[in-house]
């Protein structure tokens, strides 16, 4: 290995069989270069050498699978991440989906839930929430436990507070949230119509249809094969006039049924499923 922690492509294919066989979690068509990155980092906050170490740990120690789990899962997110997205949901998608007598929502990959929760706010405010069903999935046990708590970390409100305001929020960002101690606590009334469960958009399969999937800022860590196979995933998902939102930096271009969507935005990635 050219330096501590680096592991060899090789190595690092190993350690994808060793996982998908123990675990039943398999990241073989994730973004390798990226992926590679993580579990280096992994292995240097856990103090772990070599490839052969970092082995051991994963088929001896459950504990500390949960811990690798939770480090090399993408987990960044933030309430009203990108404002002009969820501008362009209030302004444009909200109003269609208002002809729907129940919604059903998609967050795939929601992560701790920062941007599920930014979600019901935007429902409460455009007078939706009551009849919709936000599904809220992860293959992260870790960030579902969080995110049912409705737990945010306090610091970044002022950020989120921003976000709010520059997505046209009508109201005080204060009122949906109970300080306490370094945390906010998202209100109940607003968590109540959210389901967070166990989803794995590499293997598992279609579990319901949706008027609108949301899955921002995940495809990037898949390499192409991947993405075209979650995006087959979302259009089987979707009901006919569906939306899909993907992330800024994300692309339907590389996908073999992208003729089957149209163009909403382009800037804020938002397509729409053709009859």
């Amino acid at each position: 290995m050219s330096s501590q922690h680096e592991i060899n492509p090789e190595e690092l294919n190993a350690i994808i069989d060793l996982i998908r066989l123990q675990y039943g979690y398999d990241f073989s068509d994730y973004a390798p270069a990226s992926f590679r990155r993580r579990i280096a980092r992994c292995m240097s906050t856990a103090g772990i050498k070599t490839a052969y170490d970092l082995k051991f740990h994963l088929l001896n120690d459950k504990p500390f699978f949960g811990w690798f789990l939770q480090s090399i899962t993408v987990n960044v997110t933030e309430m009203f991440r990108d404002p002009a997205f969820y501008k362009m949901l209030r302004e444009q998608v909200l109003p269609t989906l208002a002809s729907y007598p129940v919604l059903k929502i998609w967050h795939a990959g929601c992560a701790t839930g920062e941007e599920v929760f930014s979600m019901a706010i935007l429902l409460q405010e455009e007078g939706l929430l009551r009849r919709t069903r936000i599904y809220a999935t992860d293959l992260n046990p870790a960030n579902l436990e969080r995110a049912r708590t409705g737990i945010v970390p306090l610091q970044h409100m002022r950020d989120y507070t921003f976000n709010y305001i520059q997505s046209g929020g009508k109201n005080e960002f204060s009122s949906y949230y109970t300080a306490r101690y370094e945390n906010a606590i998202i209100d109940k009334e607003l968590r109540q119509n959210i389901l967070f469960s166990p989803h794995n958009l590499v293997t598992d399969q279609v579990f319901n249809e949706f008027q609108l999937i949301c899955c921002r800022n995940v495809l990037i860590y898949f390499n192409k094969v991947l993405q075209n196979r979650v995006i087959h995933l979302f259009y089987d998902s979707l009901s006919p006039l569906g939306y899909l939102a993907i992330g800024m930096k994300e692309s339907l271009l590389f996908s073999d049924i992208r003729d089957r969507f149209d163009v909403v935005s382009a800037t804020t990635k938002v397509f729409r499923r053709k009859m």
